[in-house]
């Protein structure tokens, strides 16, 4: 069954390209690794802050990559394998994975930080300046 489109109404012009993005967001199931994302107020003249952390237990920097293109961050982590060790039992995943964002147009990755295990992702949008054009109106006739 076909669901019918999001943006169907006449009166939202344009926005084919959101509708394309909610239907790849929705296919998105993958839960490893486990995230939080969380708004940090902004202080004093700075915008306020996104922030994401990523559950990467044992994985160190150098296995860890954090990418931006067109609108899309993207962590990656590629753990070599130790065959020097001898696991008895193994719970602590160092599978590879994989994980995309999709940002909004403007928003900005200010930092990322490895720290105990989790990797924190900072995001931040800068206010827009707010606009207003008058159109000029020419008489045909």
């Amino acid at each position: 069954m076909t669901r019918p489109p999001a943006f169907s109404s006449p009166l939202l012009l344009g926005f084919e390209e959101i509708e394309r993005l909610l239907d790849r967001v929705s296919r998105t199931a993958e839960g490893y690794p486990p995230y939080n994302i969380e708004r940090i107020d902004r202080s004093g003249e700075a915008p306020a802050i996104l922030r994401i952390t990523l559950a990467v237990a044992g994985f160190d920097s150098n296995e860890i990559e954090v990418t931006v293109e067109e609108n899309e961050l993207t962590v990656a982590g590629r753990k070599a394998e130790d065959n020097a060790r001898d696991y008895l039992h193994r719970g602590i995943a160092a599978r590879q994975f994989q994980r995309t964002f999709v940002l909004a147009d403007g928003m900005q990755v200010t930092g990322a930080d490895l720290k105990d295990g989790l990797l924190s992702i900072d995001l931040a949008r800068p206010e827009p300046a707010r606009t207003m054009k008058r159109i000029p109106i020419t008489s045909r006739g």
